[in-house]
């Protein structure tokens, strides 16, 4: 499954546009890297733990995305975006959405 962010893909051509897939995924911090984020923050530098968290959660929902434009027989998502929003204190969404196509 081709993933771009572009609205469209080099050298292929848009067959049809299947429609708006999306995943999302909500992450809370862990009591554990609040500490070592809290470390941090008194000498400064990047919160690796944070950084990962925030990564992995960024892979779910990508792979949540590609999982629904697969189960409508898309060939790409074209046009993808992340979006994030805090849902509570110490929680935030993920959210990855795009067009899904068939391509020629």
């Amino acid at each position: 499954m081709l993933i771009v962010n572009t609205e469209n893909i080099k050298g292929r051509e848009v067959k049809e546009v299947i429609g708006l897939v999306r995943g999302n995924t909500i992450r809370a911090r862990h009591i554990g890297n609040d500490i070592v984020a809290g470390l941090r923050n008194i000498v400064g530098g990047e919160v690796k733990e944070y950084t990962q968290m925030i990564s992995d959660a960024r892979e779910e929902a990508l792979l949540r995305m590609q999982h629904e434009a697969e189960s409508l027989e898309a060939d790409a998502i074209i046009n993808i975006r992340f979006t994030t929003s805090q849902v509570m204190g110490g929680a935030a969404e993920i959210l990855a959405y795009g067009t899904a196509v068939k391509l020629k």
